[in-house]
């Protein structure tokens, strides 16, 4: 039997802002993925199979991503916070 998750956990005291940090940059992907499954489903409806390929593709990495991501990398999590806010604009102004 595989020992469970939170044995690998390392102990990690999270500041108020580091924690509202990392979730503000986990609800951003999520945001990215959730845009990008209606758009895939449209490409998908539309006949379009490059663009939703692309679309597949971008989810599949904002999936590695947000397993990636830790709480005390705080560049790392600012930098994931802007990259995908600015994404979610993008593809939002796209599916209008």
């Amino acid at each position: 039997m595989n020992d469970p998750v939170i044995k690998n956990l390392r102990p990690h005291t999270w500041s108020s802002e580091e924690s509202v940090a990392y979730e503000a940059a986990i609800e951003a992907i999520n945001g990215v993925i959730g845009v990008c499954s209606g758009l895939l489903t449209d490409a998908e409806n539309r006949g379009v199979g490059e663009e939703a390929s692309a679309y597949r593709r971008l989810r599949a990495t904002c999936h590695q991503e947000r397993r990636a991501l830790r709480a005390e990398d705080t560049e790392g999590v600012a930098r994931v916070r802007a990259t995908y806010a600015a994404r979610l604009r993008e593809l939002m102004e796209n599916e209008a």
